[in-house]
């Protein structure tokens, strides 16, 4: 084989097709389990050093920090949906990047009265291959580019901006 279809081209073309499906394998898993509050599987997903910056929140240093916060947040709603959209990732290496878009919408009760709570904005993340080859979220950052309904626990409006972001929604 020659001109880039040798089997070592094919050998990284391959690696890099398999790092972005793991990539995106463990946020619809972790995201999933955070649906489900699965809280030790969503965390297991972050390195234990992880930055999440988050606007109504600013930055929580380290998984406890985060885990935390995020119980805090979201564990009084009775049902939530995390949707991870237009994701796209880049692999160098033992590290990579990601961009994508979160729309989360929450109620306080399955079968209650009362309007869903939704927003959602752009993410940006930053991972690293950990010792056993899979990946850990490094750093997530999140913004709020809009709203809907009224959030019950109040957790998710403290800090929020004027409305003036950056291009990508920060």
């Amino acid at each position: 084989m020659t001109d880039g279809t040798s089997y070592e081209s094919l050998a990284i073309r391959l690696q890099a097709l398999e790092d972005k499906e793991a990539l995106r394998a463990l946020m619809i898993n972790g995201w999933r389990a955070l649906d489900r509050k699965d809280w030790r599987t969503w965390i297991d997903c972050w390195s234990p050093d992880a930055v999440l910056a988050f606007e109504p929140w600013g930055e929580l240093h380290g998984k406890d920090a985060i885990r935390t916060k995020v119980i805090e947040a979201e564990s009084s709603y009775a049902a939530m949906q995390h949707h991870l959209l237009n994701m796209s990732f880049e692999v160098e290496g033992d590290h990579a990047t990601g961009v994508g878009y979160m729309w989360f919408v929450a109620v306080s009760h399955r079968n209650g009265p009362g309007e869903p709570y939704a927003m959602g904005g752009p993410y940006t993340w930053d991972y690293i291959r950990s010792t056993n080859g899979g990946w850990l979220l490094t750093r997530q950052r999140l913004g709020v580019s809009w709203r809907s309904g009224q959030d019950a626990t109040s957790a998710f409006d403290q800090g929020v901006s004027d409305g003036s972001r950056d291009r990508r929604g920060f």
